[in-house]
């Protein structure tokens, strides 16, 4: 009969062993699995058949595509073991829940992380360079109230040392509007703070031989201010807090104190003193030979101690006291800073 050996003629189709629980018994069957167009038929041991479509099977466990659950039926279980690759292509896939990264070994993943966290720093820093400069000024100008407030206690105000320090800084006529204020506490060192101010301590007044001194570190300072490094400083220390009020006032002003900002920051700020004695006609020696005095304090001294807090947050280096060097030109050109009576009332500015 042709259509009896057209039957035997057609291959069987694949069949592969396994077992099945059938959610009513918690009997375990072995089974034999065979596919029939869209469907698997099952038959166990005793000859009992069930059929099931691929589209009802749902791929469970760490056994991706071997166990399988059946929709509607809580309980069942189908295991196949081996899984021929025709058999396999028809079957549904396993979500997988980690997405894409679930195809990669953990070692590669891991690795791809760490090189993402450190492209996310360094967009971190560069960033806040970018969203330093798009805080209002009245923003930062009501933060620097608040923080300098916390020094207003220690700050010297003796009228004619006021009036002299006034002069100094009308006399660099800089660019960029700042208030400078001297504080009464033993630090060698001079800050740039949010809001366009400056705090200089009152040992690096004392120690400073000359007028024209304190004017390159106030000009070294404004450059800070003017390149908007205060609040850039602030933002990759605490972020947006800065700007809602999330951190302490004290946290940031030591952070301020303690601050080293970039040697290219450093740079950019010595540019902008170099650029503002110039103007004034004050002489940059004055400022190269007060780094060198700080840089070649050795031993155990009480000026060396001062000065290594000048050191903790304005790195010094020999290109940039001989940046100040080149830029002095013919002695005729410049005069002091202060006259000799202001300079001698600026010293005095803390009644000392």
């Amino acid at each position: 009969m042709p259509s009896t050996s057209a039957q035997s003629d057609r291959p069987e189709p694949p069949a592969l062993t396994g077992w099945l629980y059938d959610g009513v018994t918690s009997d375990r069957r072995a089974v034999t699995v065979a596919i029939d167009g869209d469907m698997l038929r099952i038959v166990d041991g005793e000859g009992a058949v069930d059929t099931v479509g691929f589209g009802d099977l749902v791929p469970l466990g760490d056994h991706a595509r071997i166990v399988f659950g059946r929709v509607g039926r809580e309980g069942w279980r189908l295991r196949l073991d081996p899984l021929p690759a025709e058999i396999a292509a028809r079957l549904p896939r396993q979500e997988r829940h980690g997405g894409i990264l679930d195809r990669f070994p953990i070692v590669l993943v891991l690795i791809v992380a760490a090189l993402a966290s450190v492209v996310g720093l360094v967009a971190l820093m560069q960033g806040a360079a970018f969203a330093a400069r798009l805080v209002p000024m009245s923003w930062e100008v009501a933060l620097g109230d608040a923080l300098v407030g916390d020094l207003g206690g220690s700050a010297c105000n003796a009228p004619a040392g006021r009036a002299a320090l006034d002069r100094l800084v009308a006399r660099l006529a800089l660019d960029t509007p700042v208030k400078v204020r001297i504080v009464d506490l033993d630090i060698e060192n001079a800050v740039a703070m949010p809001g366009r101010q400056i705090i200089v301590f009152r040992d690096l007044l004392t120690n400073a031989r000359s007028p024209d001194e304190i004017a390159g570190v106030i000009g070294h300072e404004a450059g800070h201010v003017a390149n908007r490094d205060v609040m850039t400083g602030l933002l990759r220390s605490f972020g947006l807090s800065v700007l809602i009020g999330g951190v302490d006032g004290g946290a940031m002003t030591a952070s301020l104190l303690a601050s080293r900002y970039s040697r290219a920051a450093e740079a950019a700020a010595d540019d902008y003193a170099i650029h503002a004695l110039d103007a004034a006609r004050v002489t940059p020696a004055a400022t190269a030979a007060f780094f060198d005095r700080l840089a070649k304090s050795e031993g155990g001294d009480a000026f060396a101690t001062r000065a290594a807090s000048y050191f903790a947050s304005h790195p010094l280096s020999a290109d940039r006291r001989r940046a100040f060097l080149a830029s002095a030109r013919e002695a005729g050109r410049y005069t002091p800073a202060l006259d000799a009576p202001d300079w001698r009332d600026l010293r005095a500015i803390c009644g000392k």
